[in-house]
């Protein structure tokens, strides 16, 4: 049992001012697996204090003193690795494996290379005589989604503090246990007193609060378009910066001449990882039409030879979903599939035979979908792929485009030279060809709907700077502290 009832603010764990604690169940078996505590509003007029009050120095630190700070968490996140890894497995249901290969290395990634970028970022300019420097914006809150819980804290967190920001961070509700091992992490290695600040709770709560909080320089939010927009609303109060990173429904474009042990491959990889939750899994796969039974015939045999059940145990490839308020989302749209006309090829309502205690759903494939049906327009969250023919490329491009959301585009063809040319018509902040491996420090993102921010690299340390111009002579000790 995890008692994680405290929040980390200034520097110390103190005890929320309302004492309201929250219980969190294992996805894997439904059962209490720890508590969190619920801040309020108070807690969070704390944490930006704190962090106000260590701005002013911490932004004044030198490009090497920062560097260091980073690499000493990095350090200390390496040396805590099975901790996170076992964190996420029991607040996401994520298989162990998995959860260390994938969400604690990627997060160690993070500030590794926040270290690499702040070497050699450029933070002034001349011009002439014209003097342009990027200073740290001030205090960033940092609001993040459930289903990468060791990732997007620790990215944004790690640019953040590269820039020279102070930090408040609100994990999700139900993915708190990482952030608090996180915020061990961060004092074992010595960041000071206010830089870093943790206050878990309901985002109806203290994400409101940190967005329309007038000491509150930026929002970095990943999650949904519907809480993206009270986010907003929030913030325009004082006119703070907003950086969002929200929802997909991807495309994956699978080419006439495409390596069918490829493509399905790129599919399958993608829904079955992280039980498909994740917001740029390729889950409206476009095949041609006269390919179609081939395309299923590679990889139907691989998606009913996937193995699920305790995330904890040896050899499972799929865990559960994190809730059952998230269980029940997916059943809502595995049942408009099937009212709408779609064809179940695979998959379905309910849970796996013999896991019927926990979270677990079945993989799930629908063929006959149109893109206006409601599976291959929302966004699900879980292991369900809609097929969708088309006789040309430029009809499979023009379905791609055909969403309001654009974070992420795949692509499968023989000539990798045609299979890049539909990347770069797919309206998406990045596109993977042909199975590419994916970058952790490139800047992540999306366009229309799914955003306006970037996260990782130099990209994302942009959204915690601000430009200031200077005219005339500079002070003596002008940019000494870069």
């Amino acid at each position: 049992m995890r008692e994680y009832t405290e929040l980390y603010i200034d520097g110390a764990w103190r005890e929320p001012l309302d004492g309201t604690v929250i219980d969190l169940t294992d996805p894997a078996t439904g059962e209490v697996s720890g508590r969190v505590a619920l801040g309020g509003e108070a807690d969070v007029d704390l944490a930006v204090a704190a962090a106000s009050r260590a701005f002013p120095s911490f932004s004044r630190t030198t490009r090497q003193e920062r560097i260091d700070l980073l690499e000493r968490i990095a350090d200390e996140y390496e040396r805590r690795a099975e901790d996170m890894a076992q964190a996420v497995t029991a607040e996401l249901g994520c298989p162990l494996p998995l959860s260390r290969a994938m969400h604690v290395a990627a997060g160690l990634i993070q500030f590794r290379a926040a270290a690499q970028v702040l070497k050699t970022f450029a933070f002034t300019e001349d011009r002439g005589t014209t003097h342009i420097r990027k200073e740290a914006i001030g205090v960033a809150a940092l609001i993040t989604p459930w289903n990468f819980p060791a990732l997007q804290p620790a990215g944004k967190t790690a640019s953040a503090l590269a820039a020279g920001c102070t930090v408040v961070l609100k994990p999700a509700q139900l993915a708190s246990y990482s952030a608090v091992v996180l915020a061990e992490i961060l004092e074992a290695a010595g960041v000071p007193a206010g830089v870093f600040n943790l206050v878990t709770g309901r985002g109806s709560v203290i994400g409101n609060a940190l967005a329309s909080h007038p000491d509150v320089a930026v929002v970095s939010f990943t999650g949904s378009g519907e809480a993206a927009l009270q986010v907003n609303a929030a913030a325009a109060k004082s006119a703070k910066r907003v950086a969002t990173e929200l929802g997909g429904r991807s495309p994956q474009v699978i080419m006439p001449d495409a390596d069918m042990d490829v493509a399905a491959g790129t599919a399958l990889t993608w829904l079955v990882a992280n039980t498909g939750q994740i917001c740029s899994a390729p889950s409206r796969t476009l095949v041609p039409r006269e390919r179609l039974e081939e395309f299923l015939s590679v990889l139907l045999p691989r998606i009913e030879s996937i193995r699920i059940g305790d995330p904890r145990a040896d050899d499972i490839d799929m865990g559960p979903l994190i809730s059952a308020e998230q269980w029940q989302t997916v059943q809502h749209y595995i049942q408009a599939g099937l009212d709408e006309g779609a064809h179940l090829v695979t998959g379905g309502l309910g849970k796996p035979h013999g896991l019927e205690q926990g979270h677990f759903v079945k993989p799930t494939v629908f063929t006959g979908v149109t893109n206006d049906m409601t599976i291959a327009q929302e966004e699900i969250l879980g292991p369900v792929m809609s097929i969708i023919t088309y006789d040309t490329v430029d009809e499979a491009v023009e379905i791609a485009n055909d969403i309001r959301y654009g974070l992420a585009g795949y692509v499968t063809g023989g000539d990798p030279a045609d299979a890049a040319d539909v990347g770069s018509r797919i309206e998406a902040g990045y596109v993977i060809v042909n199975n590419a491996d994916f970058d952790w420090t490139a800047p992540l993102g999306g366009c229309k709907e799914s955003g306006n921010g970037r996260e990782w690299g130099p990209e994302c340390m942009q959204e915690y700077l601000e430009t200031k111009v200077v005219l005339g002579p500079l002070p003596t000790d002008a940019g000494s502290h870069r």
